[in-house]
C-alpha cells in the first residue's frame, strides 16, 4: 500500500532553512500536496454532510423501502453528481475570478441566504401570521 506524502512543512525560525525542507509538491506549490487536499476535502465535506437534510432523507428512504444498499448507491451518486457540479463550477470560477473576488462573493452569498432564511423564519412564526392561518 502507497503512502501519501507529507504536507510541506516550513522551517521554524531558529532551525537553519534546509533542516526541515521537503521536496516540493509536483504542480503548484501553493496547492497543497495531493493528500492534504483530498484529506482536507474529505473532511470538509464528511462534516459539512452529517445530521443535514440529505442523510435524514437517506436514513428514511432507508427504513421505508426496506432496501438500505439500494439507497446507499443512489444517495452515493446523488453526492457525486451535485459534487461534480461544484468541482467543476469552482473550476471554471477560478479562471474568470481572483481567488479574493471568490471568497467574497462566497461570503457575501452565505451571509444573504442567511438573511433570506432568517426573514422566512420570522414571517412564518411571526403573531399575525399565526393568526390569519
Amino acid at each position: 500500500m502507497s503512502e501519501l506524502p507529507d504536507p510541506v512543512v516550513q522551517p521554524s525560525q531558529g532551525e537553519p532553512s534546509g533542516a526541515a525542507e521537503a521536496p516540493a509538491a509536483s504542480g503548484s506549490d501553493t496547492a497543497g500536496s495531493w493528500g492534504a487536499v483530498f484529506l482536507s476535502t474529505a473532511t470538509t465535506v464528511f462534516l459539512a454532510e452529517l445530521g443535514d437534510k440529505t442523510q435524514l432523507a437517506a436514513l428514511l428512504l432507508s427504513a421505508e423501502s426496506g432496501r438500505p444498499g439500494v439507497v446507499f448507491v443512489g444517495a452515493s451518486l446523488a453526492l457525486i453528481c451535485s459534487s461534480l457540479v461544484g468541482v467543476l463550477l469552482g473550476r471554471w470560477l477560478s479562471r474568470v475570478m481572483a481567488p479574493e473576488q471568490l471568497e467574497r462573493a462566497a461570503g457575501l452569498l452565505m451571509v444573504a441566504l442567511g438573511l433570506w432564511l432568517g426573514r422566512q423564519a420570522v414571517l412564518q412564526f411571526s403573531p399575525m401570521h399565526l393568526v390569519l392561518s
